[in-house]
């Protein structure tokens, strides 16, 4: 029952914080550390990435009209085509990314220290951006071209660090790129799709020795868990961004990390199970 909860707890703050620009990496670090579970084993990491896909269900259920309509032009219609192509690119720079230091990246950053670190400059980095004068030139997703798809790539990039986050380097490089708040939102839900589904078929294939048939509830817990928050999360933020900015992320970031550096110096928390 004990695991059954965390896997619920950790598909919770999974489905939160996915598609906010506060890194849900680096929150399912945290809890992971509080739950007392081994964040360093590759089963526990596969579990991580495994809930992803109760998230990115949610956001394929909310859009599911245009993902349809999208699929359907790609024979004939040059809209769907070129974002359909947009994405692919967008996608490849993380990819390669991921493959080449992938193992690096779990054994030496997945910690308490590197994540309250992203999260403060993140967060700094975010307060930055909202408050510079910048030139909006891309208005819809389909006016993204393919160099705009490149750097929105290369931006996510930087998302491979925990605490990090994807959304938040894909919406706010977006937005620092010319996008539009929105289109760089809808762009960077979109890239998540083959980008996460894809990151956790991988990450199981290469480990399912690990599992059994035990396993399978916890997984379902988690996923689940994933799909209703996000769902609603997916909900309340496309209406919040129509007329609010990320600040209020950037100061939550700022603070939680301050939070997690200020708990280890002083030993009120062990941020290492």
């Amino acid at each position: 029952m004990s695991e059954l909860l965390s896997a619920i707890i950790m598909g919770i703050v999974e489905g939160l914080t996915e598609f906010l620009p506060v890194s849900s990496t680096g929150h399912l670090i945290l809890t992971g550390h509080l739950l007392a579970m081994d964040m360093g084993s590759d089963r526990i990491q596969v579990f991580t990435i495994a809930v992803q896909t109760g998230a990115i269900l949610a956001l394929c259920l909310y859009y599911w009209q245009k993902i349809w309509l999208i699929i359907k032009g790609l024979p004939k219609d040059s809209v769907s085509q070129r974002f359909a192509v947009n994405i692919v690119i967008a996608c490849i720079p993380a990819i390669i990314m991921g493959l080449l230091f992938q193992k690096i990246i779990k054994t030496v950053l997945f910690n308490a220290p590197v994540v309250a670190t992203t999260f403060i400059v993140g967060g700094l980095i975010i307060v930055w951006a909202e408050r510079r004068q910048s030139i909006t030139r891309v208005h819809n997703t389909e006016d993204l071209t393919v160099l705009d798809a490149v750097k929105v790539g290369l931006v996510q990039c930087l998302s491979l660090i925990p605490g990090t986050s994807r959304s938040g380097s894909t919406i706010i490089g977006g937005m620092l790129l010319g996008l539009k708040r929105q289109v760089a939102t809808e762009f960077s839900f979109f890239l998540a799709i083959p980008l996460l589904l894809g990151a956790a078929v991988y990450d199981f294939y290469k480990h399912y020795a690990l599992f059994s048939a035990f396993d399978i509830p916890l997984f379902s817990a988690g996923i689940i868990a994933s799909f209703i928050t996000a769902l609603l999360v997916i909900r309340w933020l496309i209406r919040y961004i129509a007329s609010h900015t990320f600040i209020m992320f950037a100061y939550y970031r700022i603070a939680f990390g301050l939070l997690v550096l200020i708990t280890a110096k002083m030993d009120w928390i062990v941020w290492k199970a």
